[in-house]
C-alpha cells in the first residue's frame, strides 16, 4: 500500500518508519527543508511544501495513494491536507493535539476518515488508522500488538455476560470498557456488559479476525 505523511515531526517519523517496516510504500511531505533532507536521508521519497496545497501533494503521489495522514502540529494544514486527500480518493488521519477540538472537527469534516491524539495515542494508533482502523486511544500501544474497539449491538452474543466471563481467544486481553456515550476505563471482572457498551481489546495482529467473530461482526481493527 501507498502512504502520504504530511508532517515528518515525531509522529511523522514514527509513524513512516513502522508503514516502512511493515512493507508499504511512504511518501513524505514537510514545509521545513531539514525534514525533508532527514526523511530523504532515511531512505523516504521527501518532498518540501505546504501539506494544504494541492500541488504539492500531487507530486507526492496522492492521486494513486492508499491513504493520506496529516501528522504535523497545524490543525489548518492537516484538515486542509486530508481534504485534498479525501478528494483524490485517499483515506484520510488527522493529527490534533486538543481534545476540545475533537467534536468540532469530527461534526463538521466529513473529508476525515479518523482523527488521531498523538500526545495519547502515539504513532502506532496514527498508523492504524492510516490502515482503516477506528479507535479511541487510552493510552501508548506498542507496534507489534493491535488494540480491537467493539460497540455492543442489541443482539450481540455477548449482551448480559460479565466481562470475566468473555471466550477470547488465546492471545487477546480486555482493556477497556464504558458505558453508551461515557469515558472508558478499566473495566472489573464483573462487569457486566450492555448493548451500546464499547470494549477495547489489546490482540495479536493475527488473531483480530477471530475475535472479531466470536464476539460481534461490528469490530474494529485500531492498532
Amino acid at each position: 500500500m501507498k502512504f502520504v505523511i504530511v508532517g515528518y515531526g515525531r509522529v511523522g517519523i514514527r509513524t513512516a518508519d513502522i508503514l516502512e517496516s511493515e512493507g508499504h510504500e511512504v511518501v513524505v511531505v514537510d514545509i521545513e527543508p531539514e525534514k525533508v533532507e532527514r526523511a530523504a536521508d532515511a531512505g523516504f521519497e521527501a518532498h518540501e511544501g505546504d501539506g494544504d496545497e494541492e500541488s504539492v501533494l500531487l507530486a507526492a503521489g496522492v492521486e494513486d495513494a492508499d491513504a493520506l495522514a496529516g501528522l504535523t502540529g497545524d490543525l489548518g494544514v492537516n484538515l486542509g491536507a486530508c481534504v485534498i486527500g479525501d478528494a483524490h480518493g485517499c483515506r484520510t488521519v488527522m493529527r490534533i493535539d486538543d481534545d476540545y477540538h475533537a467534536d468540532i472537527y469530527e461534526k463538521y469534516a466529513a473529508e476525515v476518515d479518523e482523527v488521531v491524539y498523538p500526545e495519547r495515542l502515539g504513532a502506532a494508533g496514527a498508523k492504524t488508522a492510516l490502515l482503516g482502523g477506528d479507535f479511541d486511544a487510552l493510552g501508548e500501544l506498542t507496534t507489534g500488538l493491535s488494540a480491537v474497539s467493539l460497540v455492543v449491538s442489541e443482539d450481540a452474543p455477548v449482551v448480559g455476560q460479565r466481562v470475566v466471563e468473555l471466550d477470547l481467544p488465546e492471545g487477546a486481553l480486555v482493556y477497556a470498557h464504558g458505558r453508551s456515550n461515557e469515558p472508558m476505563t478499566i473495566p472489573l471482572p464483573q462487569t457486566d456488559i450492555q448493548p451500546g457498551d464499547e470494549l477495547a481489546f489489546i490482540v495479536e495482529p493475527d488473531l483480530v479476525e477471530t475475535l472479531r467473530s466470536r464476539l460481534d461482526g461490528t469490530a474494529r481493527a485500531t492498532s
